[in-house]
């Protein structure tokens, strides 16, 4: 009988891309939009703290991403964390997973279109309403569907071409925030910024600020290597350097930012504390600073990356996305029409579906600060699940092969779930107000489908394994509203409620634990999806 390190992975996806095509198409997709706007956010709310910020931001996410890289050397698939799900907790969690992750991915190139289009509203004012709230107006809409179907468009060609003129945007994204960073630090003079307007900041906004003022946001692409993971070569090497590869390059580039626009600020930019930091051209930050310091050239610049670097980002997630689709068809939780692949052997059918959900996301976030806080906190849920996969399967399956086997795994998984929980928390209850609403929403609208439409045995649901997401969820949509972040009821001080959070997170981890597949039943699942790809 085949062990699941001994099935081979035969897969019918083309293997072009190589270890700098994944880490580059990593790098694409943490470098997008946020880079524009997270340091001018972060100062606002962290102020001096905001460096601190980037730092413990990139710390949460590089012990997700540890995770992540063990699991993505299991599971060299595309579309690799709807099977995790699948391998840890049985079907039922694996379909409910694998829509949640493709409702985070579908509005990402949609929030890039819509960062692409606030720009160009500078040059060709028809793009969003008059006002400072950024609603798209209906030629903005139009425009931001145009963009979404050329990113589609894109997606069609071999994954090796596209990796290819993903390398060359890649390039152009990392050259122009170093640029930023030398020519800002050069033509400024430090003057004590980090000790200016003393008590109009508060050490708390070094949390808050993660998912406030888009940090965590700007971090959130590393998983894009994971996704095409069936699509490389050597997955089993190149997934992990990416993954960690593409983080530490990502922080290392966002921290230098910070410091460089916290000494770019002249002393009356603080005149009204941190809060209140305003400046001339604010709404395009470092291209404002730029030219108050007189780099006109610079700002030129940066007007223009304001149009590659989201519509790169977009052009990946837009892959990312159609192949969380491929593996939902793989695995029946989703109609087997979008495994179909074209003459270049893409997922054709997946990838109309990712420009179809993208332009109908406009609608109710037809402004980007709008969809980003809806994209942070759906996002930030799904990490939760792979350091529980992690810990599952080193318990299921002690002796199975692993090309990359995490020290101290149990450490960094368990410290990895809290993180998570703890940034859901941080986004504030009126977002997770609305994201647990959905996801009750969309968990009914499965179940009565299942049970009353699909006609299906109740006992192939998997409502043993399936039933510690209610202490999750509910958990934290209460602490939530106990909370003082985001319209909570400020029931829980700062301080207590990272204990509190951190505590309920042991809590669930060990019910997760509990309710997790079996030995024999995780080989037999293993078997099932490594005879796919």
């Amino acid at each position: 009988m085949n062990t699941p390190s001994s099935i081979a992975l035969e897969g019918k996806l083309r293997r072009d891309a190589g270890i700098i095509g994944l880490l580059f198409a990593s790098t694409t997709s943490i470098v997008g939009s946020g880079w524009l706007f997270g340091a001018y956010h972060a100062s606002r709310i962290a102020g001096p703290w905001s460096i601190a910020t980037w730092i413990l931001g990139a710390i949460i996410i590089l012990l997700i991403a540890l995770c992540f890289s063990e699991l993505a050397s299991l599971f060299p698939k595309s579309g690799a964390l709807v099977h995790m799900s699948h391998a840890s907790h049985g079907d039922g969690l694996g379909r409910i997973w694998c829509w949640l992750l493709f409702l985070a991915y579908a509005p990402i190139p949609s929030v890039e279109a819509e960062a692409i289009v606030t720009y160009a509203n500078n040059y060709l004012p028809y793009f969003l309403q008059p006002g400072n709230s950024g609603l798209l107006t209906g030629i903005g809409f139009i425009t931001c569907a145009a963009l979404l179907g050329l990113m589609a468009l894109l997606n069609l060609m071999m994954i090796r071409w596209l990796m290819n003129v993903n390398s060359t945007i890649t390039w152009w994204k990392l050259f122009v925030p170093l640029v930023t960073v030398v020519g800002l630090i050069t033509a400024s003079k430090p003057w004590g910024v980090m000790h200016a307007a003393p008590g109009t900041f508060k050490m708390e906004g070094i949390f808050t600020a993660l998912p406030a003022a888009g940090v965590v946001f700007s971090y959130l692409g590393f998983r894009t290597a994971i996704d095409l993971g069936g699509e490389s070569r050597n997955p089993q090497r190149n997934i992990p350097l990416a993954v960690i590869g593409s983080v530490l390059l990502s922080a290392v580039l966002y921290i230098l930012l910070q410091y460089a626009f916290l000494r770019a600020l002249a002393p009356q930019d603080l005149a009204k504390g941190w809060s209140n930091l305003t400046f001339t051209g604010e709404m395009g930050p470092f291209a404002g600073l730029a030219a108050t310091l007189g780099l006109g050239w610079m700002a030129t610049l940066l007007y223009i990356d304001a149009y590659v670097s989201p519509g790169g980002t977009g052009l990946i997630y837009m892959t990312g996305g159609s192949r969380i689709l491929f593996a939902a068809a793989e695995l029946k939780a989703g109609p087997s029409l979008l495994a179909r692949l074209n003459g270049n052997q893409i997922p054709w059918v997946s990838v109309l579906a990712m420009w179809v959900v993208g332009v109908i996301f406009l609608a109710p976030f037809p402004a980007w600060q709008q969809m980003v806080g809806f994209i942070t906190s759906i996002t930030v849920l799904t990490f939760g699940l792979g350091p529980i996969a992690l810990l599952v399967l080193r318990r299921n399956l002690p002796d199975m092969k692993r090309p990359f086997r995490l020290r101290a795994a149990t450490l960094v998984a368990t410290a990895a779930f809290v993180a998570s929980n703890l940034v859901v928390y941080w986004t504030g209850f009126r977002t997770n107000n609305f994201l647990f609403l959905m996801a009750a929403i969309g968990f009914a609208i499965y179940a009565i489908h299942y049970h009353f439409v699909a006609r299906r045995p109740a006992s192939e649901f998997g409502w043993k394994h399936i039933s510690w997401l209610l202490p999750w969820f509910g958990g934290l949509w209460i602490l939530s509203y106990l909370g003082n972040i985001g319209g909570g009821r400020n029931v829980i001080p700062f301080g207590w409620d990272i204990l509190i959070v951190t505590v309920w997170s042991l809590i669930v981890l060990w019910c997760a634990m509990r309710c997790a597949l079996d030995k024999r039943q995780t080989e037999a699942t293993m078997q099932s999806m490594l005879r796919t790809s």
